[in-house]
């Protein structure tokens, strides 16, 4: 852990070290920002660095979140599955997401960056939605002016206070690793146990695309809800007689539907995961017959199109 040679590149290069780190952190990978700026900030010499520092930051959040919204803009969905899929926990899925992107509208992206998970999700969002992008690039550089300006001001602040710690740290830089490798280890540990808790909720009976094909048929048909999201419904083939629902607003979709007729949950996540998490939730409501769809709606346009 050599920080003395972090000191010492930030005493050389700060506004680079800086950019550098912003833009790997917000391009995705698993690189602290945090700490830098808090150091950055203790280090710099006059009100004039500070400012470089920030405009660095900004500059270098703004062009990692304007990559993925162009990501999100070419290739949709996509690439937001493929963001779900790198996840532990596959029930983060992207129609929660979406929703309230949806529902807290072009603020979603100034608050985006203190929000884990949500940081990275929400510009490929905005790309895959069209948001506009003159508006898409003030919000995303006002949320990066909010978070890395905190950072860097309160280490500017108790510049006293980081410093010393900072060489506490690295006197003690073996302790310090082997703190860390423990608190990794614990969150590795919630998160695997997470996705074990989800691939016991998965033992829900699911129902096959043929076979909800041949019951849509029948009198009275299962009552289908789609939560793959408004926007994503809207952009592909709509299914007939499909609810619309979202995952925080579940028991209003479904309103007086009789609690003995059968449900269907539909989703387009890993592993069927917002469907399950749905069909939990009513089934917990205490409707008697909800089952989730097998392999969601790639698998259910598939069917369609088979018995065209």
């Amino acid at each position: 852990m050599e920080l003395s040679r972090i000191i010492e590149s930030l005493h050389r290069d700060a506004v680079w070290v800086v950019f550098l780190n912003v833009l790997l952190q917000q391009a995705g990978l698993p690189v602290p920002a945090v700490p830098t700026l808090l150091l950055a900030g203790s280090l710099a010499a006059t009100s004039g660095e500070l400012a470089s520092l920030l405009a660095a930051a900004i500059v270098a959040s703004v062009v990692a979140d304007w990559m993925w919204y162009l990501a999100g803009r070419a290739f949709g969905y996509r690439v937001l599955s493929g963001l779900c899929k790198l996840s532990i926990n596959p029930a983060s899925c992207v129609s929660q997401t979406e929703a309230r992107f949806v529902r807290w509208g072009i603020g979603s992206l100034v608050i985006a960056k203190f929000i884990p998970g949500f940081s990275t999700v929400a510009p490929p969002i905005a790309g895959s939605l069209r948001m506009a992008l003159p508006g898409f690039l003030l919000s995303a550089a006002m949320g990066a002016a909010l978070w890395a300006g905190l950072a860097l001001g309160t280490g500017w602040i108790l510049r006293k206070e980081v410093q010393t710690a900072m060489s506490t740290l690295d006197e003690h830089a073996g302790r310090v690793l082997v703190l860390v490798a423990g608190a990794v280890a614990c969150w590795l540990s919630w998160k695997l146990w997470q996705r074990y808790r989800f691939r016991q909720l998965s033992a829900v009976p699911h129902i096959l695309p043929d076979e909800l094909l041949e019951a849509m048929e029948d009198y009275p048909s299962p009552l289908l809800l789609d939560l793959r999201g408004h926007s994503m419904a809207a952009n592909t083939r709509p299914i007939p007689g499909a609810t619309i629902a979202e995952h925080d607003r579940l028991l209003d979709a479904v309103g007086n539907w009789p609690k003995n007729q059968p449900i269907v949950t539909l989703c387009a996540c890993p592993e069927d995961a917002g469907a399950i998490q749905a069909a939990r939730s009513l089934l917990n409501a205490g409707y008697l017959s909800v089952r989730p769809l097998k392999g969601g709606y790639e698998a259910w346009l598939a069917a369609a199109n088979k018995n065209l």
